[in-house]
């Protein structure tokens, strides 16, 4: 295989939908991985290095001196950035990690790095917490190693969120309005394998290189509500949930009130039709569709 690598990789959030099936799939290639965690315990409930083969590394990605060791004889990184989602301080505490991950790779220097970021980072304002996935690809820009920045479409995991309100009303709340609109979705699983064939391959590039990632076509909250229907074997229709009662809902399902906050803008730029692939951006594309996505929820 042209340009195929056969050194050790290191995922970092290897225990998360997108870490381990980029872990699972760079082992399934024959390469070495490091499974970086912040902590042992989650990670040997999880028993990933037991399944995959997988080092265990465990660090914090504030702490920067831990994440160099994690860097230590790798030639490459999977680096997903947590979005802090019960902070209080959500961006900021964003900063912090990034600042620290960047220091560990300059200074660790890996021959290439991919990094998880969000469509709408090109976005220079007004994206919520997008922000943070911006701000994140102008500091990693500075890096004088190959990166890529790996944009995903949101998650159609995050719809199982809905079942139980659906299974129970019929409904099924969206912040997506209209209900008719499409959107960019993706399956986590999938933004994982598309992480493990770049990292899996020397790159080709020396500088920046930005990939959008989502699935195989774009869905609405009506196909969204359809494919509950199908699971559920009851009615559900789509349902746009006033924009004055997102607040309440989103702090009420744990979201911290800024990180609540910063999904309102985001979602408001959204349904304005501002978050989509940069102009001529490169796209690749998921197999999974959203049916598929959810039926392995069993609800």
């Amino acid at each position: 295989m042209r340009g195929a690598m056969t050194s050790k990789i290191a995922v970092f959030g290897a225990t998360g939908k997108i870490g381990s099936t980029a872990a699972a799939d760079l082992r399934r290639r024959g390469l070495d991985v490091r499974a970086v965690v912040r902590n042992a315990t989650k990670e040997a409930a999880l028993s990933l290095p037991a399944n995959t083969g997988c080092e265990l590394f465990v660090a914090d990605l504030l702490d920067r001196d831990a994440t160099a060791r994690a860097l230590e004889s790798v030639d490459g990184a999977l680096f997903i950035c947590p979005p802090g989602a019960t902070s209080d301080d959500v961006l900021g505490h964003a900063q912090r990690i990034i600042d620290a991950t960047a220091e560990a790779i300059d200074a660790a220097r890996p021959a290439q790095v991919v990094v998880i970021s969000d469509y709408g980072a090109h976005v220079p304002s007004g994206t919520g917490v997008t922000l943070l996935f911006r701000a994140l690809e102008e500091r990693y820009r500075a890096l004088s190693v190959p990166i890529t920045f790996l944009r995903s479409a949101e998650h159609m995991q995050n719809w199982s969120r809905q079942a139980r309100i659906a299974r129970a009303r019929g409904v099924l709340p969206s912040l997506h309005h209209p209900v008719t609109k499409t959107f960019p979705t993706v399956s986590a699983f999938d933004v994982g394998s598309v992480a493990a064939e770049l990292l899996a391959r020397e790159p080709a590039h020396r500088g920046v290189r930005v990939v959008h990632v989502e699935g195989p076509r774009r869905y609405c909250a009506v196909d969204v509500a359809q494919t509950f229907e199908h699971l559920l074997g009851r009615s559900v229709v789509a349902q746009a949930l006033p924009r004055a009662e997102w607040a309440s809902v989103l702090t009420g399902a744990g979201l911290s009130a800024d990180y609540a906050r910063l999904v309102t803008e985001l979602q408001d730029t959204h349904n304005a039709g501002g978050i989509d692939v940069e102009p001529d951006g490169e796209v690749l594309r998921g197999p999974t569709e959203l049916s598929d996505a959810l039926t392995a929820y069993r609800f």
